[in-house]
């Protein structure tokens, strides 16, 4: 009887090795995965991290980059269709267009104080679905909860989507690249505006400047028939 119940816990702790070995490995396994295996590591810049960010870096230090990093792109993707938009429909207010930066003083006072609280009630919200509560632990201070999936808010009015564990992840890297390539155009246009003090659709552009470059405008192309008639 007693080696019965010897060889019966000897089987149990068999077990408990087994699976405690496995969780290891598996943690072993994510943690050498690029970004602790979060999409976003797109063909052709892969695993593209140059300043070295992600180096000696926690598993929730990265998510927390990630939840930086899709917050921008949201935002980026939205600032980007509003200079699109608002470049030729504006019916709010004055009615008046040029550079945002031009814009912003014009706003009347209450639409500060609207816009401030709308954007305090959704990083209100989202510091509630997923931020750890810095008054239970000192650690917690700038740190996501547990379990916790970067940009995961609950908000899909329009259910978009998937179920499909790999579908999820296709619509996830699909997320990143347009919210990078979102920031990227914001600040493109804020830059452009900063620089020439006029927005994009103000500018003297045509679809033969841009293929053919200045050597080829048209100006240059007159000047070279009236140079040739000349000389003929």
């Amino acid at each position: 009887m007693l080696s019965t119940i010897a060889t019966s816990a000897l089987g149990f702790a068999a077990k408990d090795l087994a699976a405690g070995a496995k969780r290891a490995n598996v943690k072993a396994q994510a943690s050498s995965e690029f970004a602790y295996g979060l999409p976003g590591n797109i063909a052709p810049a892969g695993d593209f991290d140059p300043a070295g960010f992600l180096q000696g870096k926690s598993e929730l230090e990265v998510m927390r980059l990630r939840e930086a990093e899709i917050t921008h792109g949201r935002v980026g993707m939205l600032a980007a269709a509003g200079f699109l938009v608002q470049e030729n429909f504006h019916p709010l207010f004055n009615g008046l267009g040029g550079p945002a930066i031009e814009q912003i003083p014009q706003l009347p006072a209450w639409l500060w104080f609207v816009g401030t609280l709308g954007v305090g009630i959704c990083e209100a919200n989202r510091i509630q679905i997923g931020w750890a509560n810095p008054y239970e632990n000192p650690a917690n201070v700038q740190a996501l909860k547990p379990g916790y999936t970067p940009g995961d808010l609950n908000f899909d009015p329009l259910g978009l989507k998937p179920t499909d564990p790999a579908e999820l992840r296709e619509m996830q890297a699909k997320e990143l690249s347009h919210g990078r390539l979102g920031m990227l155009a914001a600040a493109g246009f804020l830059a452009q505006e900063a620089a020439t003090g006029a927005t994009w659709g103000q500018g003297d552009f045509s679809f033969e400047n841009l293929l053919l470059g200045p050597l080829f405008k048209q100006e240059a192309v007159e000047l070279a028939r009236d140079a040739m008639t000349f000389t003929n």
